[in-house]
């Protein structure tokens, strides 16, 4: 997420601090990071809009900070301008049938977001309960947990367009969202200010499609539950995965799910699966799931029938794979980034050396590669 290709360091930004003595591993739940430049806490859109004008129209490369939840930053940190987002304010909105309208700016926490929508009386959102970081984050990853996403539940958001300047509203069916992407991903172009969601005035949960989720509740999948019942339910599971933030538990210093699961072409799916089965025996059943295009795979699956086992340790015993979860690259302490890279290519490596299938990570990296 870096802005333009000049660094020019001589002229601080509107608010800014500056200085190269703060690590962003500060502002990251994996703690990992070295320092940037100089930077903004923008409290407002005002402060949020100035700081990112001013850095594009200076030419500095700039770096837009949210909960950092889905980072790996460099260990030499940012050679450039950090603007943090940790604007506030929740708005909801009687839109007709049944419908209430969610705004919420970009610096909300999201999981108290989902707090509060349960906690009036609304569904939809019960899902994606204790994912950390920002609501402005939320359109940009298309969000998802245990069957829902965030494409399902998106109206529209209010962008800073970096090009003109301008502030604009985009729909959600423009921002091309897609799994665990969108237009907004790996892209400067635009700054999301907030986002709309539509929810349910029912109370009642969306329908249970996970089975793992649905076995916990004791209710058939396509089901519907008090949303509060399932938030609770998606909190238990999370927490038993290392997936909910807890600062005593290294299980969660990681940024989630660090592969995306992988989706292979129909046309190729076939032969990938026989690969697998030849490698795994024929009497194995191969988790695969439908997606648009052809097949997904289970990559905490992969990972584990390549040999990483839970708690896989990479350089020093200071990274290692979550206790709890393989798809989680957690720092047990002391860890630097280029140890999480050196896991990561482990892992990924081992998958493709296994089973012909590449895993792509799931995080932003700034100034750095897996």
């Amino acid at each position: 997420m870096s802005g333009a290709e000049e660094v020019r360091d001589d002229t601080a930004l509107p608010g800014e601090r500056p200085g190269r003595g703060s690590p962003l591993a500060e502002h990251t739940t994996l703690r990992l990071g070295g320092p940037a430049t100089g930077a903004v806490v923008a409290t407002s859109d005002d402060e949020l809009i100035d700081a990112v004008r001013a850095a594009d129209d200076g030419g500095h490369r700039l770096l837009v900070l949210g909960g950092g939840s889905n980072l790996v930053i460099s260990d030499e940190g940012f050679a450039g301008h950090v603007v943090r987002i940790v604007t506030k304010g929740r708005e909801y909105d009687n839109v007709g049938d049944g419908v209430v309208q969610l705004t919420a700016e970009a610096g909300e926490d999201w999981d108290e977001v989902v707090a509060d929508s349960v906690e009036q009386g609304l569904g939809g959102l019960e899902c994606l309960s204790g994912i950390p970081g920002l609501a402005g984050a939320t359109p940009v990853q298309n969000v998802g947990a245990y069957g829902v996403e965030i494409s399902e539940l998106l109206v529209s958001v209010d962008l800073l367009d970096r090009r003109t300047g301008r502030v604009r509203t985009v729909q959600a069916a423009d921002l091309g969202l897609t799994y665990r992407n969108s237009v907004l991903k790996h892209s400067d172009a635009a700054v999301v200010l907030r986002a709309r969601f539509s929810l349910r005035d029912s109370g009642l949960s969306a329908p249970i499609r996970y089975a793992e989720l649905a076995r916990t509740l004791g209710v058939e999948p396509g089901e519907r539950v008090e949303a509060a019942k399932a938030r609770q339910a998606v909190l238990e599971l999370r927490r038993g995965k290392g997936m909910v933030l807890d600062p005593d538990d290294h299980d969660t210093w990681s940024a989630g799910s660090f592969f995306t699961n992988p989706i292979i072409a129909e046309a190729d799916l076939p032969e990938v699966i026989a690969g697998i089965a030849a490698k795994v025996g024929a009497d194995q059943r191969i988790p695969q799931y439908p997606a648009e295009g052809g097949g997904k795979l289970s990559a905490a699956w992969l990972i584990e029938r390549a040999g990483f086992a839970k708690g896989h340790q990479g350089p020093g015993g200071r990274v290692a794979l979550s206790s709890k979860h393989t798809l989680a690259l957690t720092n047990r302490g002391g860890a630097t980034t280029a140890d999480l890279l050196e896991l990561a290519r482990e892992v990924r490596d081992g998958v493709r050396a296994a089973f012909g299938v590449t895993l792509v990570p799931e995080p932003v990296m700034v100034d750095c590669e897996v």
